[in-house]
Order: C-alpha cells, then structure tokens, then sequence
C-alpha cells in the first residue's frame, strides 16, 4: 500500500510539500525538503563504515533478500507501473524479472573476490640495491552513492536497479532520487528494498529513497559534501547539468551519466542488395518496440544509394504502416518527440507518415530520408529525437560512408548488416567504430541490452559521461570501487581477503 512518503534513515517521513499524481487518481506524495536532504546524506554517511565492511556474504544475503521482496509485492508493483507509464504487463513483468534477476546476479558476484582484482606482492627484504616492501592491493567502497531513476525503465534502471543493486553490492549506502513519472513504482520498490533492510539487519542509512519532482531534489543531492559518486540515465541537458554540478564542487565526485544516442546502423552493399527487404523490415520492428523508447533504439540507417537501399526503405515503410500508436511514457517525452518530428519534417523528406496519433501521450512511428552530405553537414540531424523516429541516411558510395563513420559522436552501440563479400569493408570501419561506441553488432539490432559479464552500456560522450564505464553488467560494480594499498601492514590489521 502506498504511503506518498520518502524514505530518510529507515523511516517512512512526510513534508509539507506534496505533489499529486494525475495517474494514480491525485494520490499525493511528500516532496523531500532541503533538511530531509541533509538528513538522509548524514544518514548514509553514518551507515558507510558499517555497511562497507560487512561480509561479502551478508551483502549477498541482502541482495538476494530485496530480490524476494519485490516478487512479494510484484502484482502491486506492476499494476503500479501499468497507471503510471502506460507500459503493457508483459514488459512490466519481464522488466521486474530482469530487476530482481540483476540483484541476484551481483550477490553471486561478490561472493567470490575476482571482482576486488586483489593483487599481492610479497616483500623482497634481500633485494639489492633496495628491499620491496610487502604491498597487498584491494578495491574499497567509495561511499555514500546517489542513483537517480530513469523514466524509460521504472524497474531495471530505477529505486533497485542495476546501478543500485552494484553500489549496494560494492558496500556503498544508495539514496535514489525517485523519478516523478513513476513515484508509486519507486516507493512500492522502496518499501521492497526497506523490508530487506530490515530483515538482513542492516544500517538504517543503507538504503533511502527521496522524492523531488524538477531539479532542487537532485541538484541538492549531488552537491552534497557527503555524497563521493553519482548514477544516472537520462535525457543530455539533465545529465550535463548534474555532471557539472559534481564537477564544480570543492571536492568533485565522479558522475556516471547513461545520456543519448543515435545508435547508427551501417549496412553495407552486399547485405543490402541480398536482403535489403529484409534489413528494412527488422528496422522498423527495432525502432519502434517500445514506442522506440530505448537508449539502444536505432535512429539511423547508413545505406549506399541503389536498388538495395530501395528495397529496405521501400520495406521499413511499408512495416511502420502496420504499427499502431503506442502511449509514451511521460507528457515531457511525448511532447518532446512530437517537436522532434515536426523539426526533422522540415529538414528531410518524410518518407514514412502515419498520421497523427489520436490517443493521450499517444504517437506514431516517422521515417525520413536524407543525403549522407546534408546529414553530415547538420548537427541537428545527428541529435537524439527520444521515440520511434528513423532517418535512412544515403551516401553516394563507400568513401562517403566511410567519411561519416568518422565524424560520428559517440555512441551506446554501432551496427554492422554484412554479408561474406563486405568483409574488407567491415574490417575498415571497425577500428573506426571502436573509437565510437562501446558495443558494436553484427547482423542484429541493438534494442535490447543482455545483462551479463561481458556487457558495456556505454560510449564516449554524449553516449555517457564516461567512457570506461557500463551501467549494465557486472563490470558495473567498479564504478563504486576505488583501489587502496596497503604496505607493511600486520596481517591481523589487514581485510580479510588480503591476509594469507
């Protein structure tokens, strides 16, 4: 049941200022103040030292124990979700799987110490000219981590998703800045986490949750003295706003910021002319699952001009005019989309119109086409219109695709569609790609992200604010880890994993 309170050191706590949610019938909810803020950083921060030398184990038994948790309320959650994000059940019910099915990915995760990269070098007292001291090396907590929910995933990316699920796993208390599009999913997510607490016996500064809709929440949280590290998935202006802040402080903290991406795909002349049909049908079923709000929805089609890129246009359209309107997540969003539309419908040819959508936050898939040169030659082009928006982008010959991989900003994922005779091509635009994006396809389309070891969710900026890090994935983790040394320390005074 809800509350409409936020979460601040283990109890539920109301303000002053309330907010009302017009999809959960006006349910209000309490807006956390510039002292409750104080508070909760305060609050983590007590929790710190506790909580990050717990046992690897117990913070595994907690995971595993939030998991449990949110399957226990998993019909509420995802009714929840439903009213306030117009997303369908099937992909609530998968997105809560993949939520509680990272949390128990990372408890498996820390149970063994690979992920600490423990490095030893054992003292040397005889070497000449100098003796080597004895250095055991670990990764430590950061500290206090603020995570900000994501308006795309309610569940995967939100109050116990992947960035929080890896910050609790590294030792570090959370506080999540609940997003105001899906406020009752994050507190039902948060009572789920706050039993865990409760049960696994953990600090009550471990995990909070604060409710803020515009800005003040949020920039008062990363400008904190006691927050060391900041997650966020979000649109580029909000991102770049936050990074600046933890940047411009006395003491800046790194800001892992998932922002924006075209996700180019190249496909190049042998596929195209062998099943351009097919690569343009796949396009459209890519760009648009989800009302094509994913980070990976693939906005842009590199094709060299012929009877091949036909096919695939001609295909792509005729797919997008089966497609019925799908409800966008947030009226921002919708609106968002709808003015990036209409702005590229006055750059390019539209090739792909389905009308105008009639339902609320309701829209329509677009498709335009336009020359690599004019493409090239137009920023506004290459920016990110979040939704169902797709440009076919035609170059005159492969020299000219190759000139434009290299002017791509950076990206979440590159593609390549190729075929046994592209492969001398492909081998040119790789490196070229590897500079660009942090995943890079063949023969598929990037909608969809496996959460697994061997996955990177993220790209050189814009794609995300750094390049070495994934925010899906067990590589996840090292974001909240920072490495110490110890030297000569006696082995009783040393953590437990570096002894022996």
């Amino acid at each position: 049941m809800l509350l409409g309170k936020n979460l601040i050191n283990g109890a539920w706590v109301g303000s002053d200022r309330m907010s009302p949610s017009a999809d959960l019938d006006g349910f209000e909810f309490a807006q956390a103040t510039g002292e409750q803020v104080d508070i909760a950083c305060a609050a983590a921060r007590a929790a710190f030292r506790t909580y990050a030398n717990t046992s690897r184990g117990d913070r595994a038994a907690f995971l595993r124990a939030i998991a449990e948790e949110i399957d226990v309320l998993g019909d509420e959650i995802t009714q929840t979700a439903m009213k306030e994000t117009g997303l369908p059940e099937a992909r609530l019910v998968g997105e809560r799987g993949r939520t509680t099915g990272q949390l128990r990915m990372f408890a498996d995760l820390i149970e063994d110490t690979q992920y600490l990269d423990i490095r030893k070098d054992e003292a040397l007292p005889d070497r000449s000219p100098l003796p080597r001291p004895d250095l055991r090396l670990t990764h430590k907590a950061i500290g206090p981590v603020v995570v900000f929910g994501a308006s795309n995933f309610p569940l995967a990316f939100s109050t116990a998703g992947g960035d929080t699920a890896s910050a609790l796993a590294a030792g570090c208390p959370v506080i999540v800045k609940g997003h105001g599009a899906h406020a009752g999913t994050a507190e039902l997510v948060g009572q789920a986490v706050a039993k865990a607490m409760t049960r696994c016996a953990m600090p009550a500064g471990t995990f909070q949750m604060l409710q803020g809709s515009g800005r003040e929440v949020g920039a008062a949280l990363v400008q904190h003295p006691e927050i060391r590290a900041v997650g966020f998935t979000g649109s580029l202006a909000g991102g770049r706003a936050l990074y600046d802040q933890c940047h411009s402080r006395p003491h800046p903290i790194p800001f892992y910021g998932e922002l924006g991406s075209v996700n180019p795909m190249f496909c190049l002349p042998a596929a195209v002319a062998a099943r351009g049909d097919a690569l343009g049908t796949g396009w459209a079923g890519s760009l648009t699952m989800g009302a094509g709000q994913f980070c990976t929805n693939p906005g842009v089609a590199v094709v060299v001009k012929g009877d091949g890129a036909d096919a695939l246009e001609a295909a792509c359209v005729a797919a997008l005019k089966d497609v019925a309107e799908q409800t966008m997540l947030t009226d921002g969003i919708h609106e968002a989309y709808v003015k990036g539309v209409q702005t590229f419908r006055e750059l390019m040819v539209e090739v792909g119109s389905c009308g105008a959508a009639a339902g609320k936050r309701a829209a329509l898939p677009a498709l335009f086409k336009v020359s690599a040169k004019e493409w090239m030659a137009n920023p506004h082009l290459q920016e990110e219109v979040f939704g169902a928006a797709g440009i076919l982008v035609l170059c005159d010959d492969i020299a000219e695709m190759q000139a434009l991989a290299e002017g791509l900003e950076g990206q979440l994922t590159t593609t390549l569609h190729l075929d046994d005779a592209d492969m001398d091509l492909a081998a040119a635009l790789l490196p070229v790609l590897e500079e660009k994006a942090g995943r890079i396809l063949a023969n598929g389309f990037p909608t969809g992200v496996e959460v697994c070891s061997s996955m990177m969710h993220g790209g050189p900026y814009p794609a995300s604010t750094d390049v070495r890090a994934t925010s899906v994935g067990t590589l996840a983790i090292v974001r909240w880890l920072r490495p110490v040394s110890f030297q000569n320390i006696p082995s009783a005074l040393l953590p437990e994993d570096l002894r022996g």
